[in-house]
Order: structure tokens, then sequence, then C-alpha cells
């Protein structure tokens, strides 16, 4: 593989390797983005692999040389800790941001590729009672007509055809989902025979939509779908390959047991692939890039780093063990990545 992997962490910032994994550094110091700091999303523009956004403890961080240095964008959610991000795939100029614990649940917006940022007006409460203080955890775009959606721990599922100018809640009685703790939104778009098909995780169970955000949403438990397991993270559709989705499935947070799951018909079946190594917690993201629909990475909260070169059909565990992993991604881009005093520096592959 020619590219750079990134793994975002909770206290050791960003990891970034450029040689398969081999070797590993964290950014250097007078970075944006502490070497020791938070970052809760990673994400790699589809139209220029060298962009790589940054969600931290920091605010809204950009890349554009591949992940070797980052800097802080100026806006709104400076100061803010950034949970979920998303592009619109249909022009990578607007941008989406969620923010949340332990700064306040707010969403922002970019026109411009980043260049500034505005707050969107929706209020999101303060307080929640699941989690203390609500958190953003996952934002996407349709890619049909460009509308948004973001999901809420806890905090609902929001859906907007405006651009966040305005917004609908979809999660209530009516509409047959039932839990206001989102954790994962995803939009597959229409494909020969099948339709749009909408998706969104709730921590103990996958509703899906074939008739548009306004459902009847279906709903099926996922400890009833998944082994007995119910924790649902990371609900994440194939790069390249439209009908196909991964799913991280756990028993609990930080869990004991957990496995990925592997769709290839829109969430109708489910495959659980092989693990070649058993994780030592609940998978907690999962990374996936468009150039190569068969190399994915997951990690797991408590610092494992599992890849897959086979579309998510079977899984091996990277030799380097990390902190407590929130984001990973890759872009087929090879950054400019040198050691420095604050390095993590690695060893040979399969060895700690």
């Amino acid at each position: 593989m020619n590219g750079t992997i990134l793994v975002g962490t909770a206290g050791q910032g960003i990891l970034r390797s450029v040689d398969d994994g081999a070797t590993w550094h964290r950014l250097g110091l007078k970075e944006a983005i502490e070497f020791d700091g938070v970052v809760r999303s990673l994400l790699v523009d589809p139209r220029d692999p060298r962009r790589v956004f940054a969600g931290a403890d920091a605010g809204i961080c950009l890349s554009e040389d591949g992940g070797a240095h980052f800097k802080l964008l100026d806006s709104p959610a400076n100061g803010l800790t950034v949970w979920a991000m998303a592009i619109d795939p249909r022009n990578s100029d607007i941008l989406y941001a969620g923010t949340g614990a332990p700064s306040r649940a707010a969403m922002f917006r970019s026109t411009n590729g980043g260049k500034s940022w505005v707050r969107l007006g929706i209020e999101i409460p303060e307080f929640c009672a699941g989690v203390n203080r609500p958190r953003i955890l996952s934002v996407c775009v349709d890619s049909d007509d460009g509308s948004v959606w973001f999901g809420v721990e806890e905090g609902g599922a929001w859906h907007s055809t405006d651009q966040g100018e305005t917004w609908r809640r979809v999660d209530d009685k009516d509409s047959g989902i039932a839990n206001s703790d989102i954790h994962s939104i995803a939009v597959l778009a229409a494909r020969g025979p099948r339709p749009k098909t909408h998706l969104v995780a709730t921590v103990n169970s996958i509703y899906t939509s074939v008739e548009g955000p306004k459902g009847p949403w279906k709903q099926e438990s996922s400890a009833d779908r998944f082994d007995g397991m119910y924790y649902t993270r990371a609900l994440t559709p194939l790069e390249g390959q439209e009908d196909a989705l991964l799913v991280a499935i756990g028993d609990g947070t930080p869990g004991t047991r957990t496995r990925i799951y592997r769709s290839l018909d829109r969430g109708a079946t489910w495959d659980a692939p092989l693990l070649h190594a058993e994780p030592n917690s609940t998978f907690w993201a999962i990374g996936t890039h468009a150039a190569d629909a068969n190399l994915v990475f997951a990690g797991t909260k408590y610092g494992h780093l599992f890849r897959s070169t086979d579309g998510g059909k079977s899984w091996f565990k990277d030799w380097r063990d990390f902190s407590e992993i929130t984001s990973v991604a890759w872009t087929p881009f090879v950054a400019a990545i040198k050691a420095h005093p604050k390095s993590v520096l690695g060893a040979e592959p399969h060895h700690d």
C-alpha cells in the first residue's frame, strides 16, 4: 500500500505511518493538535488525498500534506471538541462538523473548503440523561441531493434539506425510531432495483428506511442480529462498493466481546468476518477510502488496530498498540513524515 495511515486517539493526538504500519510517528511540537491531545474524527477529502481534516479538542484542523502537519482553521468551533465531520460528495467545498462533550454540542458548516465557518441555528440541550453532555457522533451527507444528517448521543437523529439552515428531528414514536441515542447514520444511493436506503444505528438497534427520512423505519435489534451483542458503533459504507456496509458491534463500552460484521446487501443480511486475533475491547472506529475498497482499518476502544485487505472478510491485528482509538483513516498520498524527539517510533512488524 502506498499512502498514509492515520490513527486518531484520546491522549496521543494523531499517529501516522507511511510504511504500511512498520513505524508510527506522532505529530511534532508546535502543531495545532497537541501531540498528547484528543482527536475524535478524521476525514480525507475525496477529491484531494492531500487534504485531511481532523476534529480535535482544539477545534477543526486541516492538513494539506497528507497528515504530515495540521493547522487550526479559525472557526466558531475553536476550543470545542469536534466529534464528527462530513464532506458533501457532490461539492467538497461544503463541509459539516459536529461538537460535543466536554464542550457544548453544536453543528457548524463551511461552504468554501474550510476557509470560514458558521454555527448553524439548531440548539441542542447542554445536558442529557444518558451521557451527561451530549456529543454529535455522526454526520452524513446524501450524495444525491446534498441533504445532511447528524446523530446525537443522546439527542436524536436530525435531517436538513437546505444545507443546515433548518432541521427536522427524525426519531419519534410516529417514525418508528424509538431510541434517541444515535451512534451512526448512513445513506446509500439508489442502484438498479435497490432504492435509496437510509440507515440509523442507535446504541442497540439498526433502523432502515427505503421510503425516505420520514419512514416508516424498520427496526432490527442488535442483540438479536449480532450474536447477543447489543452495542452498535461505526456503521460504515464500504467505499467503492455501493451495497456494502461494515458495522462494529460489542457487548458494551469498553466491552469484552466485539466483532465487525459485513453486509453486501445494504444491511438485509450480515456475516461475521474472520478475526485472526482477539480484540481487547469494543471496535470503535472504521476507516476506508475509495482508492482501495479492499483496504479497511478498524480500531478498538482500548487501542488495538486491525486491518483487512479483502474488503472486510478477514482481519489481522497490527503490531502496534495505541491509546484509546477514536478515529481511523488512510489516504492514498504518502506524507513527508520525519522522525522527531516526540515521535512514537516503531519496530519490526508483529513485535511489541
